[in-house]
């Protein structure tokens, strides 16, 4: 490989935080890895003696995040690349699902990952460089009944990150948003919160994709090591990408999705310039 970097990955538990570590391991990086425990600490540092440790960090602990991230720059040397991957699936009907639920929703998915980038940021600037990759979702481009908490969340990170991306490019810093399809991990599984169900009217609408959801769980088309190769493949690249979709299916519903929205926008572009003077 090109050169050998060191990863900041939050939430290397399980899923595509696991899946990339253990890939940006193999091929000769340092990880350094946010988990949630002791013994998952533990767990993620045998993978390597030299090139894996771990830190434990929830990523809504805000007021914590300055100083472990400045103790990693310390003890693991520069970071070349932060990898927010921390987060989760909220699934719920939004009528029925309580402003908590989403305020949990954008802690973890936005404020975490925002908080992370905001640390990284001022040691990356000095340096004149690094890489800082958001792990989105088709959930930021496409939506479906039933998840308007966690798209709100995906479609924020999305933005920021875009946004976040014209800001420091005059410093050599990339940022990229990676977009998966469904992949075979916890995300409909383990890892995503239910809000209860209560009104009959929705059942319609969300059941059968709710039951599609959980049919599919474990089966899904992706591949996550791939999508942990497709990640090292953007960080090694000379112009990263700012958007980057993992999956044919994320593929084919996003360019729906825009083809749907430019003739949208077509059809009430008379209405649309009538603002004007």
């Amino acid at each position: 490989m090109a050169s050998s970097k060191t990863l900041l990955i939050t939430g290397v538990s399980s899923g595509f935080g696991r899946a990339l570590a253990q890939e940006a391991l193999a091929v000769g990086h340092k990880v350094v890895g946010t988990v949630r425990s002791a013994q998952a600490k533990r767990e993620f540092e045998a993978l390597s003696a030299t090139a894996a440790s771990a830190v434990v960090l929830d990523v809504t602990d805000f007021d914590a995040i300055d100083g472990v991230v400045a103790k990693i720059e310390a003890d693991a040397g520069p970071l070349d690349v932060l990898v927010n991957n921390a987060g989760y699936g909220h699934e719920g009907i939004m009528e029925e699902s309580p402003l908590s639920d989403m305020r949990r929703q954008f802690d973890v998915n936005v404020f975490g990952a925002v908080a992370m980038m905001k640390a990284v940021l001022p040691f990356m600037r000095e340096r004149r460089r690094g890489h800082i990759l958001n792990i989105t979702s088709m959930g930021g481009y496409i939506t479906m009944p039933g998840i308007a908490y966690y798209c709100g969340s995906k479609f924020a990170l999305e933005g920021i990150s875009e946004a976040l991306g014209k800001e420091v490019k005059p410093f050599g810093i990339a940022v990229t948003a990676v977009a998966p399809g469904s992949f075979r991990t916890d995300w409909a599984g383990r890892s995503m919160a239910r809000t209860p169900r209560s009104i009959p009217d929705y059942d319609g609408i969300f059941n059968p994709i709710r039951q599609a959801r959980e049919e599919k769980s474990g089966k899904q088309l992706g591949d996550p090591r791939k999508a942990a190769r497709a990640m090292l493949a953007a960080i090694a690249a000379e112009s990263p990408p700012a958007h980057l979709l993992l999956g044919s299916d994320a593929l084919g519903l996003v360019r729906n999705k825009l083809s749907v929205l430019n003739e949208e926008i077509s059809t009430w572009e008379e209405i649309t310039v009538s603002t004007d003077g």
